[in-house]
């Protein structure tokens, strides 16, 4: 285990001096990286660490960035389509992960501008014109 360890730290260490990552950032990446490094090495994990969680669901939802809590991967918004690659649709996702049913699966930035964008348009008001 040390050695995945260590090969995962110095690939973070080398993308930390590229550019600015918070703790957090780092620790999932570490991880990450040493469990696809031991995948990689010991071929029988693979399957069994697919049905893990990468992430805490509650910290998933961030301000400039959504990460899936299947796969760990960052996105501004989840996808019908990216769910249905884990086999989920976005209902199941919510249910299984144990947000509430109308959660938005998006960051919270693109979510405070789509509601910005749409209280500007006024929609409400030209439906009665």
């Amino acid at each position: 285990m040390e050695t995945y360890l260590k090969e995962a730290l110095e690939i973070v260490k080398a993308q930390a001096s590229v550019r600015t990552m918070t703790e957090d950032e780092i620790t999932t990446m570490v991880k990450k990286l040493s469990d696809g490094i031991r995948a990689i090495s010991e071929p029988g994990l693979a399957e069994a660490e697919e049905s893990t969680e990468i992430i805490d669901p509650k910290k998933a939802i961030k301000e400039k960035s959504i990460t899936c809590v299947v796969c760990g991967k960052t996105f501004k918004l989840l996808t019908k389509k990216h769910l249905a690659s884990h086999g989920l649709s976005t209902e199941a996702y919510r249910e299984r992960y144990g947000y509430k049913k109308g959660t938005p699966l998006v960051c919270k930035a693109l979510q405070r501008e789509r509601r910005k964008k749409m209280q500007e348009m006024r929609l409400w008001e030209r439906r009665g014109q």
